[in-house]
């Protein structure tokens, strides 16, 4: 048995919470993967995994031997990439999580660039706007964009802001009149993003401070895609992301409302798993996104032509 291939065999099982699913990333059968954990355990005289037909979980020993496996596998990595002459090129697979609406509008040419810089790395995109688990789900890098981020073990490398803009189809606001201040939103039929931090309400920075306002909620969709779709429709007042809103905005097709507030930034976030030396894989990719973010124009706030002065009754 080879003791290294045997304690990588057994952190993937672990970090996939399966046999199965450590066995496809590993490209080996359940069956060998299974036999490498269990010759371990023998190795060592002590039981790692508790095993049942419903559920598995590590033992006291086993827990213990995780971290320091853990700790040894990422030190050796991180010796032989030091080691190694010259500067090669990052390669393998690269497991990467990001939200449906950015990844379509904002990473797919970003992507293409650097699949081009780096043809040696296979990059496999899981798009889903709900926030996953990076360490059970056996990503390498989660983006994610939120106000804030709850408290974790990950690494969480700010790459960019997005504006939010609030918007609306011109024959909507023709039939329905356009609301100049925050409380006039009462009177409006609200789509609202249902995985926002807050999506039944809206806080409002404008010239008299910050207003929070309750939502009239007619529609709350899991996708912002969906929701300009919504909007384009003319079924009502929404909040968009820039990166969606903007084109939409230069073509006509949405106005901008209330231009005199605006909406908390959005912070766009690389999370990765806390180690002590990043792969080079997840390195390169995370530098390469936070190059292209700064000087893409979609992400920065809509200009003043795209706010209309009012339509419709008031």
């Amino acid at each position: 048995m080879d003791v290294l291939v045997a304690m990588r065999t057994f952190r993937r099982v672990v970090e996939r919470d399966s046999f199965s699913l450590a066995a496809v990333d590993l490209g080996q059968s359940t069956a060998a993967v299974s036999k490498q954990v269990r010759q371990l355990e023998e190795r060592l005289g002590s039981l790692l995994l508790l095993r049942t037909t419903r559920r598995m979980s590590l033992s006291e020993a086993g827990q213990a031997y995780f971290s320091e496996c853990c700790h040894l596998l990422d030190e050796l990595d991180a010796l032989e990439r030091a080691t190694q002459v010259g500067a090669s090129e990052p390669s393998g697979r690269l497991r990467v999580n990001a939200p449906l609406s950015f990844g379509l509008k904002v990473l797919s040419p970003i992507l293409v660039a650097f699949m081009q810089r780096y043809p040696e790395l296979k990059v496999e995109l899981t798009l889903n706007d709900r926030l996953l688990d990076v360490i059970s789900e056996g990503f390498d890098v989660s983006l994610r964009i939120r106000r804030r981020l709850p408290d974790s073990s990950l690494i969480a490398r700010r790459l960019g802001e997005v504006q939010q803009v609030i918007c609306a189809a011109p024959a909507y606001l023709l039939a329905k009149g356009t609301p100049h201040r925050v409380e006039d939103l009462r009177a409006h039929s609200c789509l609202a993003y249902r995985l926002a931090e807050y999506p039944d309400s809206w806080h409002l920075q404008g010239p008299q401070g910050i207003s929070r306002l309750e939502l009239p909620v007619r529609l709350a969709v899991d996708n912002s895609l969906m929701l300009s779709d919504m909007l384009l429709a003319g079924l009502g007042i929404g909040a968009l992301p820039s990166f969606i809103a903007q084109p939409l905005l230069d073509s006509g097709q949405l106005l901008q409302v209330l231009c005199g507030q605006s909406m908390p930034r959005r912070s766009i976030y690389a999370l990765y798993t806390s180690q002590r030396h990043m792969p080079q894989k997840v390195r390169v990719f995370v530098d390469f996104l936070a190059d292209a973010l700064e000087t893409l124009p979609l992400m920065n706030t809509p200009t003043a032509a795209s706010c209309t002065a009012g339509l419709g009754g008031a």
